[in-house]
């Protein structure tokens, strides 16, 4: 049985330093708002803000499973190599049978997310963020 990554970005105060920090280092590095006697400087601040950004982001493509939220929305990729984002907002109704999550949206369309051969007490936490979160 293969698990599933959880990550709570609510909760994770590392990252949200770490996306804030890249940003300042972007800003300062492509602007040149300080002014250092080595030019490289500058490019190097502004590389290591791309650099921590990449590492941010790789992580979803890091792991084959994969779910990412907030309360807002849901980032869901489960054996697949692209993921769902979802609005909770935007979930009508969900379903949860045999391996497979079915999310009706407020619009009419449906997702069905495949969990075949994930541990059930992922797929279990998977099916209680989306019904919590959407309520």
């Amino acid at each position: 049985m293969k698990r599933i990554k959880f990550v709570n970005l609510q909760s994770n105060w590392f990252f949200i330093f770490l996306i804030i920090v890249s940003f300042i280092c972007i800003i300062l590095g492509s602007f040149e708002i300080i002014a250092f006697e080595n030019e490289k400087i500058n490019k190097r601040i502004s590389v290591i803000g791309f650099l921590s950004q990449f590492i941010f982001y790789s992580r979803m493509f890091v792991y084959k499973n994969y779910v990412q939220w907030n309360k807002k929305g849901i980032y869901i990729k489960v054996n697949r190599f692209l993921g769902t984002n979802l609005s909770f907002e935007d979930i009508a109704k969900i379903d949860y049978k045999n391996d497979t999550i079915l999310i009706k949206k407020n619009n009419g369309k449906e997702i069905l997310i495949n969990l075949h051969n994930i541990h059930p007490n992922d797929t279990l936490n998977l099916f209680e963020i989306i019904r919590i979160n959407s309520l």
